[in-house]
């Protein structure tokens, strides 16, 4: 047998973390599914968008409950020239994403509490893994053949599932100084959970070192044959490896908001979100991988928000509105991620929505997410692409019940980068996405 070459134990698992997604969710409402627009909002849901705008509503209670379902898939496709298969495709199903809001408003006071899903990178179930998985793994049989062990082929059962998800529980209290000016001032207790779970099996080569080891060249266990030749660490770096852990924290969100009506037909908002610091504590069950050591605290804090609106009225029956919010990401602590981070998240949209009758509203709202990262924030792990969205729905009137449809799709801008490996240079790694959502809302009013 040949005198064996040594080189370094394989790390066979991502040394990057899935994170939270870089943007707070601004889907909070069902109304946001038809309109895409509802930062100058005067409805229930300014609880979320516009707490001064509150003290436009009658006098007495007021109810909304919503839910969205949304259907994602996060592709990527890696060009490294080993691997089986470049190809993945990450699915998400979201049936459940639940919004609540209830209002109390006397005279120039209104008392307002909130529930939603506030921020997180929601959820992906990669079922053929992620390629900074499978690389080292693809790499052997070049490895093994440089050495004088031919090999030519390789399999692995690989998995990877992921979710992200910040419960917010918002409270405000909002006042008119006057029938033109508005002011409100409220507080959102985040609760942060992301779970991990994936795990490397099973991973198989067809060496052969005949007459001794393999000598048909079939697929055999990778562990099994660096054990019977002598290579115990090798053995270890390619043997099972699972990981079950999860992520979770606490914060609070200081918010302030004026709203504006300088005359009959036209609202101006605004409202400042102050960044929420958080620090999220490792809970790992099991981690053959050491990524993520139980006890271990990180950094995720949610960025400042700077949002502004306006919506007029260009008839007695049609509206328009325009949002625009700003993430101050730049300026969060995230361990040091934040420092690949360019320019300032913004969205911007425009809204538009039309009363066929006293009963019936029909709407449509166009959005522009735009993002200002470096190359090297983007990994398969995590990876943000600037999208614009478009949206349409309507809302029934019956009586003191409000029903809310909606729904709405996302054009996602590809991304790519380059990754370099040392035996084969430069390689390519795309990132697509595609999204579309639906939302159901009931308001009530007594």
């Amino acid at each position: 047998m040949k005198k064996w070459v040594s080189f370094p134990v394989l790390f066979l698992w991502g040394t990057a973390l899935v994170f939270p997604s870089i943007l707070t969710n601004s889907n909070q409402s069902a109304q946001y599914f038809r309109l895409l627009s509802r930062n100058p909002s005067t409805d229930i849901d300014a609880v979320y968008y516009n707490p001064a705008g509150l003290t436009k509503l009658a006098n007495g209670w007021h109810f909304s409950l919503s839910n969205q379902t949304i259907f994602q898939e996060k592709k990527i496709d890696n060009a490294f020239p080993l691997l089986n298969n470049g190809k993945y495709t990450g699915k998400t199903t979201v049936p459940f994403f639940p919004n609540v809001y209830a209002v109390y408003k006397k005279d120039r006071l209104a008392l307002s509490l909130g529930f939603g899903p506030n921020s997180g990178g929601g959820s992906a179930d990669y079922s053929r893994g992620l390629p900074s998985f499978e690389t080292a793994i693809a790499s052997l049989p070049v490895l093994l053949t440089s050495m004088g062990i031919p090999t030519t082929q390789y399999a692995a059962d690989i998995a990877f599932k992921g979710s992200s998800v910040f419960l917010g529980f918002q409270a405000n209290a909002s006042y008119a100084l006057s029938d033109v000016i508005s002011v409100a001032a409220g507080i959102r207790y985040i609760q942060a959970k992301n779970t991990y779970e994936g795990a490397i099996k099973n991973i198989r080569i067809n060496a052969s070192i005949p007459p001794y080891i393999n000598p048909t060249a079939q697929l055999i266990s990778a562990a099994q044959f660096f054990t019977q030749i002598g290579q115990p660490a090798l053995a270890m770096s390619v043997g099972d490896k699972t990981v079950d852990a999860e992520q979770t924290g606490t914060g609070w969100t200081p918010i302030l908001s004026l709203n504006l009506s300088p005359i009959d037909g036209l609202n101006i908002s605004a409202k400042y979100e102050f960044i929420t610091k958080l620090e999220l504590l490792n809970n790992t069950a099991k981690d053959d991988t050491g990524m993520f050591p139980d006890g271990l605290k990180t950094n995720r804090d949610i960025p400042a928000i700077l949002s502004l609106g306006v919506s007029y009225a260009l008839t007695p029956r049609w509206r328009a509105l325009v949002s625009f919010n700003q993430f101050f990401d730049k300026n969060v602590n995230w361990d040091g991620q934040e420092k690949l981070i360019n320019k300032y998240t913004y969205e911007l949209s425009i809204g538009t929505d039309f009363d066929l009758s006293d009963m019936l509203t029909i709407s449509a709202g166009y959005l522009r997410t735009q993002f200002g990262l470096s190359k090297d924030y983007q990994t398969d792990l995590g990876f943000e692409l600037s999208a614009d969205s478009v949206a349409l729905g309507a809302r029934l009137k019956l009586g003191k019940l409000d029903l809310d449809l909606g729904g709405l799709y996302t054009f996602y801008k590809d991304d790519k980068i380059t990754l370099q490996s040392p035996i084969f240079g430069a390689y390519s790694e795309s990132y697509k996405k595609t999204n579309v959502g639906f939302a159901v809302g009931l308001g009530y009013h007594f």
